[in-house]
Order: C-alpha cells, then structure tokens, then sequence
C-alpha cells in the first residue's frame, strides 16, 4: 500500500504517521482539532530530529520521511487512501460516528482500521454500510518504537482484509499478533493483574509500593514493577483501561479496578507527568528503601504470577488467540522477560493451580478462580509447550 491515511494527530496518530511514512508510504493526516495537526507536526519533526541525534538516521532520510507526510485539514484528503487508520480518543460513539464520515469520502476498496485499545471492533464495524473493510490495528505507544501490534477483525471482517493489513504491518517492520474482539484484546487484558493484584497485595499492607515493585524485578526480572509502570503509564490511562475492561467483560471481579488508583486519579496525581503518584518525582525527595526480605518478595512475585499466568491460560482457553501469540504478546506489548505460558511450564503447572486455589480458599473470591484449563492440563500432567528433551 502506497497511500496511508490517518484520523487524529495526537501522540498515537503522529507515531502511526511516522511508522509509515518510514516504511516508504505517502501520508496524510487529519485532525479536526484545531492546532492539533501543528502539535502532531511538532511531535513528527523532533522524532525524527532526536533520531538524527542519535545516529540512527541521517538528516537527509530525515527530510525524506517527513516529506512524504502531508497534513490536511478536510477528511477529503482520504480519497485516495488504499488504507486508513483511526487514532482519535477512546469514546465509542465519536469512533462510530468518525467511520461513517470516513465512508463517506473513500473508495470502496479501502480498509478502515482502528487503532482502539479496548472497544469493540464489531460496533464499530456496525456503524458502516460496509463493515467487512473494518478492522483493527492496535498500535502501542510510542508506536516507532514499540515492535508489536494487534490485528483485531470484528465478526465481520472479510477474512482477506485480515490477511491484507497483516502483510502490510510487517512490512512495516512490526510484529504482528491476532487476538479475537474482546475486551482489552491480548495485551491489555492479560496484563491486568500486573498491577490490579500488586494494588490488592498495597491495600492488604502486606508490602508497601517500592517493596512490591523490588520484588517484581528481583525475583521476576521485569523492567519495572508495577507501580512504578503505572506512574510511568499515567493514571488516566492505566485506570481508564482498567474501568473499560471491567466494564465490559460485565464486572468480573478478576479485572475490578482499584479505589486506590482511583482516589490519585481524583486527585489529580496521574504520575511522572504530574509529578506524583506512587511516587513522589519532586526533587530532593528522600527515596523509600524497599524490604528486601527475600521470603516476603517470593511470595509477593510468584501471587502477581500466577494471577498473570491464569490470565494467559484463559485467553488460550477461550481461543482468543493462539499459544505463539499469547507469548509474543506479552514479550513485546509490555516487555515481560519471558512468556507467560513458558513461565507456566518452567514453574509447574500443579504448583501454578495450587498458588490460585490458596487464594481463592483465604479469600473466597471468584477473583482467585483458576482457568478450567490450566486446571485440566495440571491433571493430565501437560505442559503448553513440548519439553526440551
């Protein structure tokens, strides 16, 4: 595909734009924000000036890219897309809404994707006269260096579409996954209880934040613990995600979100970008040294894992994607240091059954209920992947 169109020139708008553009496509984006198209200018020119600062490109591939992006201010200028992709705000009425203005002004071969991150791809197909060329692809932010994206088809997509828009994302140089449309996807479903159950263990004061997030990348070898990664995320987003998934998966009380979140969220203390959250980022601030009971950060890593891996167990158990991409996923939507299922066999499948039902016996939650299949293959003494010999 040689023409790219993309609606909203926000942070994932421009990244999706720049993504593009790089992999050689003509771009045109809209936004009907005023000044936004300015900002998305902007944030697309100091990308590619910080790139050039870093030597990994040079100032005339610079230019190069940026040329090949035009910033419009009528949606008119998607005539001619081959494929255009959606990236406005998180409200599915202006999604739907958006579609049908899209349908309005593209030819009938082209695909309309959205970028969503938790809405349902079906509504929004079924707002369109012809909603078998709607499709979803997930981008993570910051979309030029995040490697994985999601390609969600609504029920329905023409299955030919799906299969389009997965070469033409990898040969943008991404990697691609298919998850089923349900709520939060792969991704952001699976990684729920990476911080809603470090929130639990917070709340329960059975270890204090910087102790839960020592623990994670003691014993886990995560990057960063998970309120650290919330402060990082921001809280009107990571809670927003949260609300969204409970919502719609009709409040299961596995994806609840956290009144704690939400009491910062309230208070405006959304994390790094305003300064504080977990964390306090004022400077001078004296740091709070974790606990570094190694019996304590066992038990708090291995209660988020087995949370973690029944969470990838069900998505597997319920097909909304298949094993390979439920590891890719994980390894590269949020940078766990192995893959939730090989994680499973490495620590036993039995052992992995008994850490939830403790759960579920001292709480009586149906929070801690273990995924039918993790429980039948424990039994059966399986593993998801063949051992190594």
């Amino acid at each position: 595909m040689q023409q790219i169109g993309i609606l909203g020139s926000g942070a994932m708008g421009a990244g999706i734009a720049q993504v593009a553009a790089t992999a050689g496509c003509e771009v045109v984006i809209f936004d009907a924000f005023e000044g936004a198209l300015i900002k998305g200018r902007n944030l697309i020119e100091t990308n590619l000036n910080r790139l050039v600062e870093r030597k990994k490109i040079d100032d005339v591939t610079a230019k190069i890219i940026f040329g090949r992006i035009k910033f419009c201010d009528s949606l008119d200028a998607f005539t001619d897309c081959e494929l255009v992709i959606e990236a406005i705000v998180e409200d599915l009425g202006l999604k739907k809404t958006s579609f049908q203005q899209l349908e309005s002004v593209v030819n009938q071969n082209c695909i309309l994707a959205s970028n969503t991150s938790s809405l349902p791809l079906t509504a929004i197909a079924a707002a369109c006269k012809n909603p078998n060329r709607v499709v979803g692809i997930h981008f993570f932010n910051p979309a030029p260096i995040m490697e994985l994206v999601e390609i969600i088809p609504a029920i329905q997509t023409d299955k030919l579409i799906v299969t389009k828009v997965k070469n033409v994302i990898q040969n943008w140089g991404k990697i691609v996954v298919e998850a089923r449309d349900t709520p939060g996807f792969l991704v952001n479903r699976i990684a729920r209880p990476f911080y809603g159950e470090a929130m639990r263990i917070l709340e329960e004061d059975i270890a204090d934040c910087t102790t839960i997030d020592w623990a994670m990348t003691e014993f886990g070898n995560f990057k960063m613990g998970p309120f650290a990664l919330m402060d990082f995320i921001g809280h009107d987003v990571n809670y927003r995600v949260t609300e969204s998934v409970f919502s719609a998966f009709y409040f299961d009380p596995r994806y609840r979100p956290s009144l704690t979140q939400k009491s910062l969220l309230d208070a405006g203390w959304l994390g790094r970008k305003s300064g504080k959250g977990f964390y306090n980022y004022a400077e001078n601030v004296t740091k709070i040294e974790p606990n570094k009971n190694p019996e304590i950060g066992k038990k708090i890593f291995l209660r988020i894992l087995s949370m973690l891996i029944n969470e990838a167990a069900d998505a597997l158990f319920l097909k909304i994607a298949t094993a390979e991409d439920i590891e890719l996923a994980m390894q590269k939507g949020t940078n766990y240091p192995k893959g939730l299922l090989h994680w499973a066999d490495e620590l036993g499948l039995p052992n992995c059954v008994e850490l939830l039902n403790n759960q579920y016996i001292e709480y009586g939650e149906d929070r801690y209920r273990c995924s039918p299949l993790l429980r039948r293959m424990a039994k059966d003494n399986k593993t998801f992947f063949p051992k190594n010999v």
